[in-house]
């Protein structure tokens, strides 16, 4: 599968919603972790003579994305891309697992506290996590 500029150690899934991932400057060895979906949802208008919204699910453009750090992406352009990793962390198969799992590895790195990444915010808003649909479950 082409992953555009990403690297990462396996095989990337095709029903992944999204990954957490890191792009180190190698000039400098500053860091940035982020999460991108790799899919996203497209609300069009209903049928004629029907109510309900249509969704359409399409992929993103995560395979040319280069993160949402303004400071990172000016430096993407001043050194130009073959001067950084772009390395996926992890696949993530929902919106929630996306969000906690992104929020909950910039904290264990610090992001927030050391000079050497460029995150400047963690913009978080997470509920609980979403009930397994079991199989034997009269709600699935």
């Amino acid at each position: 599968m082409d992953l555009g500029h990403w690297e990462y150690d396996g095989e990337f899934p095709e029903d992944a919603y999204g990954f957490i991932y890191q792009i180190t400057n190698n000039t400098n060895n500053r860091k940035y972790i982020g999460k991108k979906q790799t899919v996203k949802v497209i609300k069009r208008p209903p049928l004629k003579g029907k109510k309900n919204k249509r969704h359409v699910i399409q992929e993103s453009d995560w395979r040319t994305y280069t993160g949402s750090c303004s400071e990172l992406n000016i430096d993407i352009d001043e050194l130009g891309k073959e001067n950084f990793a772009f390395t996926i962390l992890k696949i993530c198969y929902n919106k929630w697992e996306l969000a906690y799992e992104e929020t909950k590895l910039q904290i264990q790195q610090d992001v927030l506290l050391l000079d050497e990444y460029y995150n400047g915010i963690i913009n978080c808003r997470i509920g609980k996590r979403p009930r397994q649909r079991d199989n034997n479950s009269p709600n699935t």
